[in-house]
């Protein structure tokens, strides 16, 4: 409901616009002055119009003001926004990220906002502890006291319940979660800290960065919604990101993984070397349909992804770019998986009859309908430590596809339209790394070429 009082030679309206978070009424005002030598008449006329419209915009959201919680903006920046323009999985991150936010700088009005706020929340960002899940690492001595105690890695394994891969992979310097790490302590009969070190809580550059983007992000709308002049993002200088990088298998390792897959599951081992063969994302991979393939030329087409978002579960998006969208050519390898692959799941369709849902895709779930992504994520890490191979992510196979074909010294540009980057410059701070290699075997390569004798003095 409007309220009018006068206010100087004018008419200040204020509506009432419900409760934000803290329960605090949100109000919001405007003042309105009668043009010279308009009646009485006319002016409660034209006030009482100017109250109507000014309680519709406020009740539809056109009104913002500057006095609004960052909190309550941030949540119609989800909705007005976010949640039109960008990818679910996209805003499915954001809203995670938003649970450290809020509590930081969600109760500061936005013209209230400075860059002091900001670098109070990276800096707290940064300190040790902030980081949700704690690593463990076994301290330099593990060795003596598990021999003094008695026991064998296989041992150990048995005894505390944790799978002797992870054992493995925590003797040669990775991490372990704190429950593997507490069981392991309590089978050795010792406090957690006499056997292992715990790894700095802290969050990475890289993490404090996703926080500033976002923040960032929302601050910018604001601005173009005018409901602020400045961004005082734009005054503040986050921790800088550090490169790392990208995990790849090397070319004997990717043969290794190839045998290795002479045991498993054919679906799983078909998704696996369309993967290394063509460097697709998981979510296109995931999200290929028969129409897709072109066996008389040996074509594939890219044209969306499938995707899973906790609360909504899998579904159909669009390719995460538009360079994305991209055909690519397939080697005899790789046809001839998918034929098989065809062939295999054709006769799954006629064993399920009616139970079969028929969804045009490659990989699926057991009766025909979309596979879930990360059940093939999960699978793949299992196989990778049964392989004996190194710690990868089914993504890492996309980087080794890359890597290997600058090594076979395809150019970057190839490379980068193969892999659906939106610009070249992304290919070349991925595999900066993988392109000096290639570089310097490629001026080795011209040394040896026009290297000539040298003449006697």
């Amino acid at each position: 409901m409007a309220t009018i009082q006068k206010h100087g030679n004018g008419y200040k309206i204020v509506v009432s616009c419900g409760y934000d978070m803290y329960g605090k009424q949100i109000r919001r005002s405007m003042t309105w002055t009668p043009r010279p030598g308009m009646t009485a008449r006319q002016i409660d006329k034209e006030l009482e119009r100017q109250k109507v419209l000014f309680e519709e915009k406020c009740h539809t959201g056109q009104v913002l003001e500057g006095n609004i919680k960052f909190a309550d903006f941030a949540e119609k920046w989800f909705k007005e926004y976010a949640e039109k323009q960008l990818r679910p999985t996209t805003v499915a991150g954001y809203r995670r990220l938003m649970k450290r936010i809020l509590p930081a700088i969600g109760h500061i009005r936005l013209d209230r906002l400075r860059p002091n706020h900001l670098m109070a929340f990276y800096g707290n960002l940064s300190e040790d502890g902030m980081r949700e899940n704690c690593i463990y690492k076994f301290r330099d001595d593990w060795k003596t006291i598990i021999r003094q105690k008695g026991f064998t890695q296989s041992q150990l394994a048995d005894v505390s319940g944790v799978d002797a891969s992870k054992i493995s992979r925590a003797a040669h310097g990775a991490g372990l979660h704190a429950a593997n790490a507490e069981r392991i302590a309590d089978a050795l009969g010792c406090g957690i800290d006499d056997i292992f070190v715990r790894e700095s809580g802290k969050l990475s550059g890289n993490s404090v960065q996703h926080y500033h983007r976002l923040i960032s992000s929302i601050l910018s709308t604001a601005v173009k919604w005018q409901v602020i002049f400045s961004n005082p993002c734009e005054r503040v200088e986050p921790p800088k990101i550090e490169r790392r990088e990208a995990k790849y298998l090397d070319e004997e390792q990717a043969i290794k993984l190839l045998d290795a897959l002479d045991d498993a599951p054919e679906q799983y081992r078909a998704m696996v070397i369309i993967l290394l063969l063509t460097g697709l994302r998981r979510g296109e991979l995931c999200g290929l349909e028969w129409k897709d393939v072109d066996f008389d030329t040996g074509l594939l087409s890219v044209r969306r992804s499938s995707l899973y978002v906790p609360g909504t579960g899998v579904f159909t998006d669009d390719t995460k770019t538009m360079s994305s969208r991209r055909v690519i050519k397939l080697t005899d390898d790789a046809i001839e998986i998918l034929k098989t692959r065809k062939r295999r799941q054709a006769m799954q369709r006629l064993q399920l009859g009616d139970r079969w849902h028929d969804h045009d895709r490659l990989f699926t779930s057991w009766d025909g309908s979309p596979i879930h992504p990360d059940v093939f994520s999960k699978w793949f890490s299992s196989f990778i430590k049964r392989a004996g191979l190194p710690d990868i992510t089914a993504h890492s196979l996309r980087h080794t596809n890359a890597t290997l074909l600058i090594a076979a010294g395809v150019n970057v540009k190839t490379v980068s339209a193969h892999l659906g980057h939106a610009t070249i410059a992304t290919t070349g701070n991925i595999y900066a790394h993988a392109i000096k290699s290639a570089e310097a075997a490629a001026a080795e390569a011209l040394q040896g070429v026009l290297s000539r004798p040298r003449k006697k003095a």
